[in-house]
């Protein structure tokens, strides 16, 4: 084998066994696993309203009453995975294993704040959303709120916490997967935006107040 390949394998044991003992780690992926329970909990919430005759509502949109309605709603899906594991890739070329709790638990606390503000703003989907074509759409069996956008402001998070050409590459990936929100009307322009808003407010609160803490 390379020698070269064998040091990369090498660097990436030392790492894993650095995050694996430590209790940042754990402490980190509760968080993150917490925040996808409650998302599913609050979805599954506003299934249960819309079964009781509740009515959700619905908006125009300056930006999807003007654009035609394209079907592809597997772009969106698709490319928020691919920029999972680009951030992964980033981690590992990086050396950023010390990091990982830190980054785990923002993204659990996106979850978290993402799971309040879909029951506390229980908007329809946009006119003319048909549901996602989507593998990934087995994992859940709901497919209501709306504010903010999970896929925008989870992918922002990834664009935020990676550099170099890594954050060039998932700032691309973000703008694939806004664009095809838009156009498969997966989200409200205001739900788009807020999705980077919240996104941004929370790396900037996390920045300065946990980054240390849930460092390695």
């Amino acid at each position: 084998m390379n020698i070269k390949v064998k040091d990369e394998l090498l660097e990436i044991k030392k790492g894993v066994r650095l995050i694996l003992k430590s209790k940042k780690f754990y402490l980190g992926l509760a968080v993150l696993l917490v925040g996808i329970y409650f998302e599913l909990y609050a979805q599954s919430i506003l299934h249960s309203w819309a079964l009781s005759g509740k009515n959700f509502p619905q908006f125009s949109d300056v930006i999807l009453d003007n654009i035609p309605y394209w079907k592809v709603s597997f772009i969106y899906d698709w490319v928020a995975f691919l920029t999972i594991i680009v951030f992964v890739g980033y981690v590992v070329h990086k050396k950023q294993y010390n990091k990982a709790p830190y980054f785990l638990l923002l993204l659990g606390l996106f979850e978290i704040l993402r799971s309040i503000f879909i029951l506390l703003t229980p908007i329809g989907n946009p006119p003319g959303f048909e549901g996602a074509d989507s593998f990934f759409n087995g994992f859940s069996r709901y497919e209501l709120g709306v504010y903010p956008s999970g896929h925008t402001g989870g992918t922002f998070i990834y664009v935020l916490l990676s550099n170099g050409i890594y954050r060039y590459i998932t700032s691309i990936l973000l703008f694939f997967i806004i664009a095809a929100l838009f156009l498969a009307r997966g989200h409200y322009t205001i739900d788009v935006l807020s999705g980077l808003l919240f996104s941004y407010a929370l790396y900037s609160f996390a920045e300065k107040y946990l980054k240390e803490k849930f460092t390695i």
